[in-house]
This record gives structure tokens, sequence and C-alpha cells, in this order.
């Protein structure tokens, strides 16, 4: 009898040291992961922090532009309002003194 609870104790310190490197085993495994996981997010991180900083050039940017080309519009319809006058006086006067097509 003492013979068989030697070996069944020897047995389960084996299965115990077994158990507890099969544990460590996946411990390494999940911390691997969770590092991989790590440096994944942060690479995600640092790619949308630089996205959005390129989006906010690039929209600084085409407001610039729309700036730009609104004060070339405004400017362009300001100076044909100026000439708008001298536009319409030639017209009229071409208008009033010219000699009628049909002579009745």
């Amino acid at each position: 009898m003492s013979i068989i609870g030697i070996v069944l104790g020897i047995i389960a310190i084996g299965l115990f040291i077994w158990l507890k490197k099969e544990q460590q085993m996946n411990f390494d495994l999940h911390d691997g992961d969770i590092e991989a996981a790590k440096y994944a997010y942060n690479s995600l991180m640092e790619d949308f922090t630089n996205y959005q900083v390129e989006s906010d050039r690039k929209i600084a940017e085409l407001e610039k532009q729309l700036e730009i080309r609104t004060k070339q519009s405004s400017s362009s319809i300001d100076k044909i309002r100026k000439d708008l006058p001298s536009i319409i006086r030639k017209t009229i006067g071409h208008i009033e003194f010219a000699r009628p097509l049909d002579r009745k």
C-alpha cells in the first residue's frame, strides 16, 4: 500500500510540475500576444495621429486657396461693377445713334 501511495505521490508531483510548465508556456504566449497587440495599437495610434495632422494641413491649405479665390472673384466683380456704367453708355450710345434697319 505504501508503494502505491509513493507512486501516486510521484505521479501527482510530476503532473504538478508538468502543468506548471504548461501554464508558464501559456503565460509566455499570452505575453507575446499582448506585446504584439500593444505594438499594433501604438502603430495604429501614430498612423491616425499623422492622418489627423495631414488632414488638418490639407484643410488649412484648402481654406487658404478658397479665401484667395474668393478675394479674386470679389475683386473681379468690383472691377466689373466699376466698368459697368461705361459699358452701358457705350452700348446705349450705339443703339441710340444707329440707323434703323427698315426704312419706312
